[in-house]
């Protein structure tokens, strides 16, 4: 991917999204540190839900040790191999207080001698707390950068190394959130949603998704804003086409046509049904 190819593609990321940040839950350092450890082979969702009832009892090193390992798991039973991120967090904790004063370190080698820590955390850590231009490269970035042309790379660190090398300065410190709010929403791993992304006419990925295909995507970017049922019609977006098969909504004056026409039915029902009574009450007579 040429130069100019690549400072586009930030810059429309940029004017989408000016100001991206995580979607993980925090205030402190550590208490991010706490949910982006816990966030490996599971959902922000998940980790959120944890760290929701986590954080109100126990939100600094001190805090968390005094809880042990089976204080901290009810916590975590949401989040997946709370058992052994369990131990990492104790662990961890502690390890903050003997060697780092309580304090989040602002350095590689610090981090990834912690407890469940390991370049991803720490890259996410020092371009956050400690405003490094670090891009750690998850599951999403891996695959967008894969994907566009950014930063083909065999291993995410292979990724890392390229994004790092080859994005624009003034880009580097956003990098990592714009590519994988990107990934997570739009260019999703089975079906990306082609269609409704921002830099399709930038990206060079060949097997794009077609139009007619993109009901097909799970993107969250297609389920919130694409062409789906709608129950009631005062939500119903303006021009939108209706749904193949489905039949057109009735005008204002169908409509009413229709309410009096249903209404009439139940008085025709029980007319019928006096008339047989009569009927048989006279043949018992």
């Amino acid at each position: 991917m040429n130069p100019a190819r690549r400072r586009a593609i930030f810059r429309r990321l940029q004017a989408a999204n000016p100001s991206p940040t995580t979607e993980l839950l925090h205030e402190t350092p550590f208490e991010l540190l706490v949910a982006v450890m816990l966030s490996a082979h599971t959902t922000d969702k998940s980790v959120n839900g944890a760290t929701r009832k986590l954080f109100p009892v126990a939100n600094t090193p001190a805090a968390i040790a005094k809880l042990g390992v089976e204080g901290v798991k009810p916590y975590l039973k949401t989040v997946g191999l709370y058992n052994t991120k369990a131990k990492n967090l104790i662990g961890l904790a502690q390890q903050i207080i003997e060697q780092h004063g309580g304090e989040v370190p602002d350095s590689r080698e610090a981090l990834e001698a912690l407890p469940g820590v390991g370049r991803k955390t720490a890259s996410i850590i020092l371009n956050m707390v400690f405003g490094q231009t670090e891009i750690a490269v998850d599951t999403h970035i891996f695959r967008v950068a894969n994907r566009t042309g950014l930063a083909p790379g065999s291993t995410p660190r292979a990724v890392e190394d390229e994004l790092v090398a080859t994005t624009p300065k003034e880009y580097m410190k956003d990098a990592h959130h714009w590519l994988l709010l990107h990934g997570r929403y739009v260019c999703v791993a089975r079906v990306p949603a082609c269609p409704k992304c921002i830099i399709a006419d930038l990206c060079e990925y060949p097997n794009k998704t077609p139009p007619k295909a993109l009901d097909k995507s799970d993107a969250p970017v297609v389920r919130r804003v694409g062409p789906r049922p709608r129950s009631d019609p005062k939500l119903a977006r303006p021009g939108a086409s209706p749904k193949a098969g489905a039949r057109p909504r009735a005008t204002s004056r169908t409509a009413a046509q229709s309410r009096t026409s249903v209404a009439r039915v139940p008085d025709a029902r029980r007319s019928t049904t006096r008339k047989r009574k009569r009927a048989a009450v006279g043949r018992l007579i």
